[in-house]
């Protein structure tokens, strides 16, 4: 097995999904292959956006692509896409990241290996790059965000030296990075109410929803996140609310929400509110799956928070 780096386009004509498939010629179907079972990051070069490195995932398999020549897929193993919580740039004070394209004076190599949208990634070059991207005290730092002197910085939050692979599969690390990313793009507004809510310590009400939950093969990625307040992140997990097929105009259960409720949580005109970056919009696919597979269901019989 081996890493790779694959560079990713938004507008390419190649149909990437980074966290759900990677789109790619034959000319890098060995390197492709060698790479199963083993960890990849996606980048986004310069002239196509200002991600950088942004994200990593497993490569579970690889498959011709149907109906096309020459093309294959490599399928993103379940659970594993993670984005960055920053982008990561491929120089730093000039000097890349990957050692494969560094001149011996430390200087960026221009032209060859830096064109490939395959390369290979060795072991330190991955973890120099992830550590950055996803800091091994990710959770740390978000503890105390909003109180530095809170319960934080008690022994068991304390950072410590945890490998990258071990970091990049534990579920509240994982949570963590996915709830700092959806928060983020979506500006700490609620998605469905609009509302931007802080408590005294700074601290946003506004959480972040799985749309596809993670043990329904939900993924992290922002596509499969809606930046949600504590009432409507139940409702919508409950299946009370969900968003059409137009992938704007909200949904509401009308038999099982009060019209008075409907009034004072969503918002007015009954859109979605979306992400400035439309990179990172909610994906069609996941709204879909959340209307079809949960929308119209309660799955749970608590009592709702108005009642």
């Amino acid at each position: 097995m081996v890493k790779l780096v694959l560079l990713h386009k938004a507008d390419s004509i190649y149909e990437d999904e980074p966290d759900v498939v990677y789109d790619f010629p034959r000319t890098y179907l060995k390197a492709v292959q060698a790479a199963v079972g083993d960890w990849i990051i996606y980048y986004e070069p310069v002239k196509a956006g200002p991600r950088g490195y942004f994200a990593v995932a497993q490569i579970d398999r690889v498959i011709p692509k149907p109906g096309v020549k020459g093309r294959f897929l490599a399928l993103i193993r379940e659970g594993s896409f993670l984005p960055f919580d920053q982008t990561v740039p491929r120089l730093i004070d000039g000097t890349p990241l990957e050692t494969a394209l560094t001149e011996p004076d430390g200087s960026a190599k221009k032209g060859g290996a830096v064109q490939l949208a395959v390369r290979r990634l060795p072991d330190a070059d991955f973890a120099r790059i992830v550590d950055i991207g996803l800091p091994q005290d990710l959770e740390q730092i978000e503890a105390i965000r909003y109180n530095p002197r809170g319960p934080g910085l008690d022994d068991s939050a304390q950072p410590f030296d945890r490998p990258v692979l071990e970091r990049l599969t534990r579920r509240p690390y994982r949570d963590v990075a996915f709830r700092r990313r959806v928060r983020a793009a979506y500006g700490y507004r609620c998605a469905i109410s609009g509302l931007m809510l802080r408590n005294g310590g700074g601290r946003p009400e506004v959480q972040a929803a799985h749309i596809r939950p993670v043990e329904a093969k939900g993924s992290d990625s922002v596509r499969n996140g809606l930046a949600l307040s504590g009432t409507l992140h139940w409702m919508f997990d409950r299946g009370l609310i969900s968003v059409a097929d137009d992938d704007r105009t909200i949904l509401v259960s009308h038999n099982k929400v009060p019209r008075d409720v409907v009034s004072r949580l969503l918002s007015p005109d009954g859109q979605l509110i979306t992400p400035e970056n439309p990179q990172d919009a909610p994906h069609p696919a996941n709204l879909r799956w959340h209307r079809e597979n949960v929308f119209g269901r309660v799955i749970a019989e608590e009592a709702a928070p108005w009642e």
